[in-house]
């Protein structure tokens, strides 16, 4: 008999909650060795030389100093997914992909990843994630954040793979709209938190 699956609940990321986010990645780093680094790669890095090893300690790092921010999903004590938001220029790759760029970085925060365990999607996760982080960003003062939403497919499905920014559907629900990008596979919208 399968157990019941109890209310999923949020908590945004503290240094003691390190253990949750190494169990909810794997030994692997969730999506390849990524362990959430993928925007944050600077000028000049080559993504082979960062994934694996020292992106989880750059995580890791990056949450015992404070400048990573997150939220943890759990149905009860097991973690179910992740996602991280912060100023939009410590997300430097964004500021590098044409199709993403904007004038107005600097007063700009970002949604730019989601990580949901397979056994936990379709099942309200992600949406329970985003919202506790624009709680958190509201509650800090933040004005205007945006997200980086994969396009669906022509039958209005997504590939796994490729939503690890969100879904269109995650962040209209939430109240953004499309300011950038429109046709792209990566949408840029945003949503004012005033």
């Amino acid at each position: 008999m399968i157990p019941a699956r109890q209310a999923v609940t949020t908590a945004e990321l503290r240094p003691e909650l390190w253990p949750a986010v190494e169990e909810l990645f794997g030994a692997n780093g969730a999506c390849g060795g990524c362990w959430c680094q993928a925007w944050r790669i600077e000028k000049g890095e080559r993504w082979g030389d960062v994934k694996g090893a020292a992106a989880k300690e750059r995580l890791h790092c990056g949450i015992l100093d404070g400048t990573v921010h997150g939220i943890l999903a759990f149905d009860g004590k097991t973690p179910v997914g992740w996602c991280t938001f912060g100023p939009r220029d410590s997300f430097p790759r964004l500021n590098r992909a044409r199709s993403l760029q904007c004038d107005d970085s600097a007063r700009v925060w970002s949604v730019p990843c989601f990580y949901v365990r397979r056994d936990a999607r379709g099942q309200g996760v992600a949406t329970a994630l985003l919202d506790h982080a624009l709680r958190a960003m509201r509650e800090s003062g933040v004005e205007t954040v945006e997200g980086y939403p994969a396009a669906p497919n022509q039958d209005g499905s997504y590939i796994a793979a490729f939503s690890w920014t969100g879904t269109m559907s995650l962040f209209e629900k939430a109240g953004f709209a499309v300011v950038g990008n429109p046709e792209g596979s990566k949408r840029r919208v945003r949503k004012d938190l005033r």
